[in-house]
């Protein structure tokens, strides 16, 4: 005979025994990153959400000037960010309302 220790997921077929397991894992891992609750954040997403926009129309269009528009707003938000962050808008930035 087998000798098993009663656990908790005995008796679970496959499927919910994972689903088990996999909630228990999520559960441990609480530490929080922060993403994307700063103002550097949100401004290089904004822009670079708006900048795939402009980029799709240039395709769906054929119109190069979309798709340069839409490049220079990539670039443009990148730089954003870098430049937010720097000034202490980012993650752990003195600006910022929560410090992580």
């Amino acid at each position: 005979m087998l000798d098993r220790k009663p656990q908790s997921t005995y008796g679970m077929n496959n499927a919910n025994r994972l689903r088990f397991e996999r909630k228990a894992d999520m559960s441990a891992n609480n530490t929080d990153l922060g993403h994307g609750d700063t103002v550097a954040a949100w401004t290089t997403v904004s822009a670079i959400m708006l900048a795939s926009v402009f980029v799709t129309a240039g395709i769906w269009f054929a119109s190069n000037l979309l798709i340069v528009v839409g490049v220079a707003l990539t670039l443009g938000g990148l730089v954003a960010g870098v430049v937010l962050k720097k000034a202490g808008y980012g993650k752990g930035g003195s600006k910022t309302k929560s410090k992580h």
